[in-house]
């Protein structure tokens, strides 16, 4: 398929493309642990008919001492070779995560160079709810030629976020619920005191959605940036805790034209376990 896709497409706009030479579908979910769920084997029960396991779950570089950290462009090449994709080919990625980690593997891949690169709006449950089948069995993969991906630009380090408490360059949002930002006790994700870095500001990931699971609209997105004080002509660098849902507010940012945007990598996991970053919390700090 050498024609770009949208950066979002419908379950029926998939439906009629299925199978077309050069589209690939990669199932990019991944749960956190107190879902009790397991990917792999929820993709091996039901999955978009010729779709592929991404496996985002271990999509991170482990050599790293950040938590989850951004895969190296040489994991990401052997992943998607893994995988049978080739370097000219385009990409649909879904999920069927509460998480909705589909835009963690859209921003991994396009933060890092890939193009062509889509997701499907409202992942599996609304392919489900639109009618359209699901398969069992397994694609016949043949392993592809490794494309080439670059170290990727938008992603901010511990040292960088340190630094815009200074200079102030880059408006900060964080993607988690209000609770754990603002809250006082412990966050019952990750373990750590529940805060957030000074200065940020805070928008769900789930203010981005309509009910049945899709998108809002690029109208209700501008209108739901503004009300969390986001000034679309300024920088913007998301947070969340691990760097997944804060992937979700790039994916939203770019949907309205957004793209001098970072992930901060480490995110809450390692500025709130870091005992020397500063950081405010309750709800008036």
């Amino acid at each position: 398929m050498t024609t770009p896709v949208p950066s979002l497409v419908s379950s029926d706009w998939l439906a009629a493309r299925l199978g077309a030479p050069g589209l690939v579908v990669l199932d990019a979910s991944y749960h956190l642990p107190a879902a009790n769920r397991d990917a792999a084997a929820e993709f091996a029960a039901g999955h978009i008919p010729g779709a592929r396991f991404l496996a985002v779950a271990s999509l991170f570089d482990a050599g790293s001492s950040v938590p989850y950290a951004f895969p190296t462009p040489d994991q990401i090449a052997e992943r998607l070779a893994g995988l049978g994709v080739g370097p000219d080919d385009a990409i649909v990625l879904y999920d069927d995560s509460a998480i909705r980690t589909s835009a963690r593997a859209w921003f991994v891949l396009t933060a890092s160079g890939r193009g062509n690169v889509a997701i499907l709006d409202g992942g599996l449950a609304k392919w489900r709810a639109d009618g359209h089948p699901v398969d069992s069995s397994a694609a016949d993969i043949a392993p592809a030629t490794p494309a080439r991906f670059t170290a990727p630009a938008r992603v901010r380090s511990k040292a960088a976020m340190l630094a815009n408490l200074a200079s102030g360059a880059e408006q900060v949002i964080d993607a988690r619920a209000a609770e754990r930002v603002f809250g006082t006790g412990t966050d019952p994700v990750n373990g750590l005191p529940m805060g957030r870095i000074p200065g940020s500001g805070n928008l769900p990931y789930t203010d981005l959605f309509n009910a049945d699971g899709t998108y809002k609209s690029p109208d209700a997105l501008r209108a739901a940036f503004a009300a969390a004080g986001i000034d679309l002509t300024r920088p913007v660098t998301t947070t969340c805790g691990s760097g997944v849902t804060a992937s979700v507010v790039l994916f939203a940012l770019h949907l309205v034209g957004k793209d001098d945007t970072a992930l901060y990598d480490g995110s809450w996991s390692e500025w709130g376990a870091d005992p020397a970053t500063p950081k405010a919390q309750g709800p008036d700090a």
